[in-house]
């Protein structure tokens, strides 16, 4: 049926502008019936921030930001799902066109935002599916005119905290003015101080949800050092590496549509991400547990952030270029890799690169 599905719509998608054709495969998978998966093999088990992974490839935000399809996208075979990203009120984001295709390099530039239906919205669809299982993480953001960005996302963390598997505090999109800014030490520190509280005065009523912070592959090595020792301090649960790179490496074919200003994700995003990945995991030191997204559209790729020393991947633009049958395929490529190095788990194989990454030239 997946199959079916992908065949007869992918060509129909790709004939629609970028965000006509997203919003129409959302609403598809709200509306086809999918059957459950078959369970996934116990070897690709993954068990980080607490919490039990069936396999680790989850989609990561921006594909289902209002939380429309949760159920149909673990139906797919994802281990795990990250809606979002959510800000308290809903806003419109940025004006069209906002999105991007760059087919000659597999890549996507969007300037999208943080548009989406807003907490109450979201937050009613979350609740409605409380009895589903599965792990659904909730991406958190502030709103574009917000006086007091730390506090809209420790408003989410208190609204979400029940139907949450667990939060991202997004402070690395490149889309809302100033809001990279949060990077920045001091403001990290804070803001962390106030979700990680948030997430300890809603534990009595739902438990320990994790918190996880995203950061841009744009960080200085400076900056990722501060950034790192900070999520230590404030003992964070884990970190997501990365979100899309302002940066436009000079290997880019679709010249003129790269000028777009916006986040660069798919394919040319992969190396930078890549290595600010293994970057994080040398400075972690097994603090905590990685998520490594930008790129992954193989299961090559998705290894590859592994041995950088990711526990999990996040995937998105490579759905656009490669399908649905991509995350079965990487599924199989895990498994394949576990096989011939005769290994009895993916935790074995996290970081095993990632020194040695860290000593190669700089991608440019």
């Amino acid at each position: 049926m997946i199959g079916l599905f992908d065949r007869l719509a992918r060509p129909l998608l790709r004939t629609l502008e970028p965000e006509d054709a997203h919003a129409l495969a959302i609403k598809a998978l709200r509306y086809v019936p999918l059957a459950k998966p078959a369970p996934d093999a116990p070897l690709l088990g993954v068990r980080v921030f607490g919490l039990n992974f069936p396999n680790p490839v989850g989609i990561a935000a921006g594909f289902d930001k209002n939380a429309e399809a949760p159920d149909a996208l673990l139906r797919l075979g994802f281990g795990f799902v990250e809606v979002g990203t959510v800000t308290p009120r809903a806003q419109a984001g940025n004006p069209r066109p906002r999105l991007f295709r760059l087919d000659a390099d597999a890549g996507v530039i969007n300037r999208l935002g943080f548009n989406n239906e807003g907490e109450a919205a979201v937050l009613a669809r979350l609740a409605a599916r409380a009895n589903e299982g599965g792990i659904v993480g909730v991406n958190i953001g502030a709103n574009r005119d917000s006086t007091d960005r730390a506090a809209d996302y420790v408003r989410l963390i208190e609204a979400f905290a029940l139907p949450a598997s667990y939060f991202t505090v997004n402070v690395s999109s490149p889309n809302t003015p100033g809001l990279r800014n949060l990077q920045q030490a001091g403001a990290l520190d804070d803001l962390l101080a106030r979700a990680v509280d948030a997430r300890e005065r809603m534990s009595k009523r739902a438990g320990p949800v994790p918190v996880l912070l995203k950061i841009a592959p744009d960080l200085t090595l400076s900056e990722l050092d501060d950034v790192v020792g900070i999520a230590r301090a404030r003992r964070v649960d884990g970190m997501i590496v990365g979100n899309t790179t302002v940066s436009r490496p000079g290997s880019l074919r679709e010249r003129v549509k790269a000028q777009e200003q916006g986040g660069l994700s798919g394919r040319p995003l992969f190396r930078l991400s890549t290595r600010m990945l293994a970057e994080t995991y040398v400075r972690a030191e097994g603090a905590f547990a990685l998520i490594g997204a930008g790129g992954v559209d193989s299961g090559a790729t998705a290894i590859a952030k592994i041995k950088a020393g990711a526990a999990l991947v996040q995937l998105y633009s490579g759905l656009i270029y490669r399908g649905l049958g991509l995350v079965p395929e990487i599924k199989t490529d895990l498994l394949a890799a576990l096989k011939r190095g005769n290994r009895n788990s993916l935790t074995s194989m996290v970081g095993s690169d990632a020194a040695a990454m860290t000593a190669e030239s700089w991608p440019g």
